[in-house]
């Protein structure tokens, strides 16, 4: 009964160690946003000028709150995008005691890789939300209606399109870290194919105007997006097999 207590007592501790560590991860990352947010709201003017610089329209707004809920947005998607980096670090640090040396190694590069691949989704998104969507939507307007653009509208919609596709370009990595820990293979991912075609599919059909033509041009990225996973899924898994081969090796030569 003694050893049945001491084991609980050990469990409970343990919990709350994992509890106190995830609590500090969490806090780091929130500070660290705070920061980025704070300083992304001072030069908040000019990101917005860099957002608008493509349009050939005046955007209006319609209450004076418009103004301070784009620049907290803007500035809260710009801290959010700075901030990914050291979230990924937090994260690993807080898995890290569970990792083998080997995955410790190969998973540190997926943290600057997780920041690229977000901002080129980013970039990704909005060339297709400005030379594709929005040329596509004034193009249906023949002069029948009047063009009111307001503030508030058109940066929800132009969010509501690019940041699906900075989440979308974070899959190949998270493909990669998840086969370095065994946690899915590429012949999973191979079975589950045309399942993830169809959410693709999915996906493109809603953050994209209601015309086939547009929504085949978005899935395709996308579709391409999870083969390239698939194959370096397929390059992490070949590379920790090898890698356990020559352990095992190492064993019996021993």
């Amino acid at each position: 009964m003694a050893k049945f207590n001491q084991m609980n007592s050990d469990q409970d501790m343990n919990v709350v160690g994992h509890l106190a560590e995830l609590r500090k991860r969490l806090i780091i990352t929130g500070v660290f946003f705070i920061a980025c947010f704070i300083v992304a709201f001072i030069y908040v003017k000019n990101i917005y000028h860099l957002f608008i610089r493509d349009i050939d329209f005046t955007l209006n707004i319609t209450s004076p709150a418009d103004i301070i809920w784009i620049y907290i947005t803007i500035a809260g998607i710009v801290a959010f995008a700075l901030t990914i980096p050291i979230l990924a670090l937090q994260i690993w640090l807080f898995i890290k005691p569970a990792l083998t040396e080997h995955e410790k190694k190969t998973s540190i590069p997926y943290i600057p890789a997780v920041f690229l691949l977000f901002v080129v989704g980013l970039t990704f998104g909005y060339l297709v939300f400005s030379k594709l969507i929005l040329p596509f939507l004034l193009s249906m307007n023949d002069g029948t209606f009047n063009e009111l653009f307001t503030v508030d509208k058109y940066f929800k919609f132009m969010f509501h399109i690019v940041l699906p596709f900075a989440i979308i370009f974070e899959i190949p990595i998270i493909s990669m870290f998840l086969t370095s820990i065994g946690m899915i293979t590429p012949q999973f991912m191979k079975k589950i194919r045309k399942y993830a075609y169809f959410v693709m599919v999915i996906i493109g059909a809603v953050i994209t105007p209601p015309d086939f033509f547009l929504q085949i041009i978005v899935a395709i990225p996308l579709i391409m997006l999870y083969e390239a996973s698939i194959y370096f899924s397929s390059i992490v898994y070949r590379k920790k097999l090898l890698k356990q081969q020559e352990a095992i090796t190492e064993d019996e030569t021993e």
